[in-house]
């Protein structure tokens, strides 16, 4: 077996060795190298075809139009059992199939010499034409203002737009498109419909699936288990809400039986075998005529395996080329005064070590939506101030989690009354209060010149029963409009080049940051034990999360409680304590929210602010790639990650701590395969000094290293 087919599938992490790819002329691993791989879509014969050689999805197109295979090109798997229509939609109460072929048989399995017997039900949407063009970018970001580590500030590909008409006089003008975008360089499609009114009447548009897959299943027990295994697929929307992660966060990703496959082993036919991409509720929107609905994205990511870190290092590269603002990274301070003596104090120092950019925290003072011209002035004063030393500065901002009024407030279903939101009470959006609340953000923003935004409590997905607030009509629409007025000024800000930090899954919609996953209190702890769970903390929230996409968090001063225990300031009093912080935080690229007045209190706590910016500065590039997660802290042994760029000019960067009171010496295995090495690699320590290695058979070195008590220590990797 030759050292390309190793490179296939991440040797390192599998004990034994397949070499796949008998469906592709291309053999380069795509997290390594993935310049090979360009969408194409090809009509032939009575099949469009998508395909980027990583995978491959096929339309039948006559007599109506289906999916008559999904296919992973590097495994060779299918992901198709049986056919289901291309969408379906709920028009004035009645629903209708877009697309699709009937008459098979069996549904466990598909034979293509069955395809050419199936027929069109004549009460569907048919298949009418198709339009193929390059992708067009979904928001309008420059990448201009600001560092970032994207490859490029729009994703390419091929898009694919089938057309479709209904035969019935009562649909006469109705058209519905179905979208598919097959991207370079990764095995991504996605999919959304539109549903057009061109008739003379208004359209009641209750509800949509955008996506139906009948998959094969993993596995088939006769008795129903408690939890089912899941394809080698992950599922995701730009409808996502209420979570750190895109599985907290998921609303439309459905795993439903299909009473069809009647051959299936489960006698109680309850396999999760279908796919369906669809509203937990609504739209519930009336169509008027002329006006056209766009739903929302679904995105399939097919994978090649089971292995964690190499199905979320797919994830993070999927997330970098769809929402490539996210890997902006800026270097802030939160601070907790809006004193302009203060602010500008703050300011200065951010200059002065090498910061960028000043956020003004939670209880700081300032109200966004105070729109006087006294506040307009004031904050534009410091904005100004801030630009004139190259410092960014922005705010913070609460929507949910409060109460306004009750005529203002979701409305619980059940009592009619305000109240059973996510976090018991909170404003409508929908509300004339929620439209005003973004005006106004949107004024303060556009006036001062604010460069961020941390939008606190971001619409989480509430449904309100109201049926008196301006822009929704009732429950069933709610939490769609809801979503639709946030991801209307999430655009907007993306536009305008306004940083976004918001403790929610809104990337894909221009969001820039997340919370790393924390729990709040935790910051209240003595500082040794903050340090230790803020680690597990970086290890945990990097798997699914590329490091520039999250924030984590250090109390200059008291933050819910603790006291002096567990707090740094006065800083020059706990310099090794504040210290570590940085080392782990910059050195995982994660950057953290130094909450406090100031950044530094001496000359000593200054030096050491510039030594850890200068530091991360030089390795910039590195410390923003992909984390190898090595081994998560568990307060007894080592811990530590390593991060990769097969493309840059420092292939790793290992960063390893020592929690424990004594000296740690130990032979430690590094993984080398996604720096793109094969042959050997040449390590530094922090020192500078030097040392080669051969690689092994699974592409990696084995290390003595020494990291000292209660520290860490650091190696680059060429």
């Amino acid at each position: 077996m030759n050292k390309t087919c190793l490179l296939l599938l991440g040797a390192f992490w599998v004990a034994s060795l397949v070499c796949y790819g008998q469906d592709t002329a291309k053999s380069e691993d795509w997290l390594l190298e993935n310049t090979a791989y360009t969408a194409k879509v090809v009509k032939k014969a009575d099949r469009i075809i998508l395909d980027n050689g990583l995978l491959r999805r096929e339309i039948k197109w006559a007599p109506n139009a289906a999916t008559v295979e999904f296919k992973n090109l590097t495994t060779g798997e299918t992901l198709l059992r049986s056919l289901q229509p291309e969408a379906e939609v709920t028009l004035n109460g009645k629903i209708y199939a877009i697309g699709g072929l009937h008459g098979l048989k069996e549904h466990g399995y598909l034979l293509e010499e069955w395809l050419d017997d199936l027929n069109s039900d004549p009460d569907v949407f048919q298949y009418l034409d198709y339009t193929i063009q390059p992708i067009r970018p979904k928001l309008k970001w420059s990448g201009q203002k600001r560092l970032h580590m994207a490859e490029k500030i729009a994703p390419t590909g091929k898009e694919l737009i089938l057309i479709f008409q209904h035969a019935s006089s009562e649909l006469e003008g109705v058209v519905v498109e179905v979208h598919y975008e097959l991207y370079d360089g990764i095995p991504l499609v996605s999919k959304w419909i539109v549903v057009q009114n061109n008739s003379l009447e208004t359209l009641s548009l209750d509800s949509f699936k955008s996506e139906l897959l009948a998959y094969p299943e993993v596995e088939n027990p006769v008795e129903t288990p408690n939890t089912w295994k899941r394809p080698n697929l992950h599922v995701e929307s730009d409808y996502a809400f209420g979570g750190f992660t895109s599985g907290e966060s998921n609303v439309t990703t459905f795993w439903e039986t299909d009473s069809t496959y009647i051959s299936q082993v489960n006698w109680k036919m309850e396999t999760p075998c279908l796919l369906i991409s669809k509203l937990p509720i609504g739209p519930s929107i009336d169509l008027k005529s002329g006006a056209a609905f766009e739903s929302f994205r679904t995105y399939e990511l097919v994978l090649d395996g089971t292995d964690r870190e190499r199905n979320t290092l797919a994830m993070r590269k999927m997330y970098r080329l769809l929402a490539p603002w996210s890997t902006e990274n800026p270097i802030f301070m939160h601070l907790t005064t809006t004193d302009e003596d203060k602010v500008k104090e703050a300011v200065d120092q951010c200059e002065a070590t090498g910061y960028e950019m000043v956020i003004l925290s939670f209880g700081s003072g300032l109200n966004m939506e105070d729109n006087s011209p006294e506040n307009i002035a004031k904050f534009k004063a410091l904005a100004d101030y801030a630009h004139g030393k190259g410092i960014e500065l922005g705010g913070y901002s609460l929507f949910s989690s409060r109460k306004i009024a009750d005529s203002v407030d979701v409305i619980d279903k059940v009592t009619g009354k305000p109240g059973g939101a996510k976090f018991g009470n909170a404003p409508c959006l929908a509300s004339e209060w929620g439209y005003d609340y973004l005006e106004k953000i949107k004024f303060f923003l556009e006036h001062t010149g604010f460069d961020l935004l941390e939008h606190d409590g971001p619409y989480p997905g509430d449904y309100c029963a109201s049926t008196t607030h301006k822009y929704h009509n009732g429950y069933e629409d709610s939490q769609w409009k809801q979503w639709t007025m946030t991801r209307g000024f999430y655009h907007w800000l993306r536009e305008k080049d306004i940083y976004l930090n918001a403790p929610d899954f809104y990337f894909l919609q221009g969001s820039n940051k997340c919370g790393i996953g924390y729990r709040e209190v935790n910051w209240s702890l003595p500082r040794a034990q903050q340090l230790v769970l803020g680690r597990q903390n970086i290890y945990d929230g990097t798997w699914e999360k590329a490091p520039s996409m999250a924030w984590t968090f250090v109390p200059l001063t008291e933050y819910h409680g603790g006291g002096a225990a567990a707090t740094l300031e006065p800083l020059k009093d706990h310099l090794l304590s504040y210290e570590a912080h940085m080392i782990q935080n910059y050195g995982s690229g994660v950057q953290a929210c130094y909450r406090g007045p100031r950044l530094y209190d001496t000359t000593d706590t200054k030096s050491l602010v510039i030594d850890q910016i200068r530091h991360y500065k030089k390795y910039r590039k590195i410390l923003n790639a992909d984390l190898i997660h090595l081994r998560r802290p568990n307060g007894r042994s080592w811990d530590g990650f390593m991060h990769v760029d097969p493309n840059g000019e420092h292939k790793g960067f290992v960063l390893l701590f020592n929690p424990t009171q004594n000296d740690i010496q130990e032979k430690i295995k590094i993984p080398l395969y996604y720096t793109g090495l094969t042959d050997y690699a040449t390590v530094s320590d922090k020192n500078g000094v030097e040392k080669k290695y051969e690689l092994g058979r699974n592409f990696e070195v084995t290390m003595e290293v020494t990291i000292p008590a209660a520290a860490s220590t650091w190696f680059v990797i060429h």
